[in-house]
């Protein structure tokens, strides 16, 4: 008789780690260091489990995916709105450390989510970089949009805190390229993605940190992880506007970015926005859709290791135009 699958669901807090089993409601902790992700590595290693799934929890969850990992036991970090809303829909509403940690194991034997590679700690650190570029941008924005209705007696102060912010900006980019020169895969990603008009550092660093799948899934598969891809809102004879949601907010806010410059400089995407206006689209829809048509444009270079080469894509859009 074949053994039934084992599947494990994993809280992740910074002090402990509460480990669940599908099959069971006992949970069991674990501290959240060396000594205590030693010991859970002991308990789940003989158990063989199918599959091990942890929340993203900001980098508390890393040491403990690595060393499952690291023995061979297969592993997903999940997105917590996913797992969230998963456990809405089984009535689990209210949220204890045993009652995600079960969830989580429920999760991981009916969803099942595909397993990926970890990312390396060198990939980590170049996307806490990036984030922290992020943060430091958000704040720079906040506060030039506060100085335009300060008063007088505090501008002085905010308009200091911008200059040293900038500096602080300045500072996060030199580390960025310094990270990317020094390894060369990076260094060759970042070159085949700015040879695409209208990729410039900012895109190719978010797509390096935060996109290791590119050129690993299909167009599809990498629109739908992004959260570019239209999805559908029909009931019965309803038949409601497509939406983007979900998917990863940095990667989705680089492209909505560099679509501005690839819809001046970059003729299959300056071509493809006139084509979709023409048609009727409005502008945002047209503008999704070309951030949609980069993605899959810089999915392909890279999984072909192929450089910019706009006669492919212009040859297959003026196909589609004669159609």
């Amino acid at each position: 008789m074949a053994r039934q699958p084992i599947f494990i669901g994993i809280d992740v807090g910074k002090d402990w780690l509460d480990v669940a089993q599908h099959t069971s409601e006992e949970v069991r902790r674990f501290g959240n260091n060396e000594a205590g992700i030693a010991d859970l590595v002991a308990h789940l290693e003989p158990l063989k489990p199918h599959l091990v799934v942890l929340e993203a929890t900001g980098g508390f969850e890393f040491p403990a995916a690595a060393a499952l990992a690291a023995v061979g036991i297969p592993v997903v970090i999940a997105n917590p709105r996913q797992t969230r809303d998963f456990a809405k829909s089984t009535g689990r509403l209210a949220k204890t450390d045993t009652i995600d940690a079960l969830g989580l194991a429920l999760f991981a034997a009916r969803v099942r989510p595909h397993v990926r590679d970890l990312p390396t700690e060198e990939a980590r650190n170049l996307g806490a970089i990036v984030a922290r570029r992020r943060q430091i941008i958000d704040m720079i924005t906040a506060e030039k949009n506060r100085l335009g209705f300060a008063l007088k007696p505090v501008q002085k102060g905010i308009q200091k805190h911008i200059r040293w912010l900038e500096r602080q900006l300045h500072d996060v980019d030199q580390d960025l390229d310094s990270s990317i020169r020094n390894s060369p895969l990076w260094a060759a990603k970042r070159d085949l993605l700015q040879s695409v008009p209208g990729v410039g550092p900012n895109l190719s660093r978010t797509l390096i940190a935060e996109l290791p799948e590119l050129g690993h899934l299909s167009h599809k598969q990498i629109a739908a992880l992004v959260g570019v891809a239209p999805l559908s809102r029909d009931s019965g004879k309803m038949r409601g506007k497509r939406m983007i949601w979900g998917g990863r907010a940095p990667v989705r806010s680089a492209l909505f970015l560099s679509v501005w410059s690839a819809a001046k400089w970059n003729p299959v995407i300056r071509l493809f926005y006139e084509r979709l206006r023409a048609n009727g689209k409005a502008p945002k829809v047209a503008q999704v859709a070309c951030m949609r048509k980069l993605l899959t444009i810089l999915n392909a270079m890279v999984r072909d290791d192929r450089p910019w080469d706009p006669d492919i894509p212009l040859k297959q859009l003026r196909l589609q135009h004669s159609c």
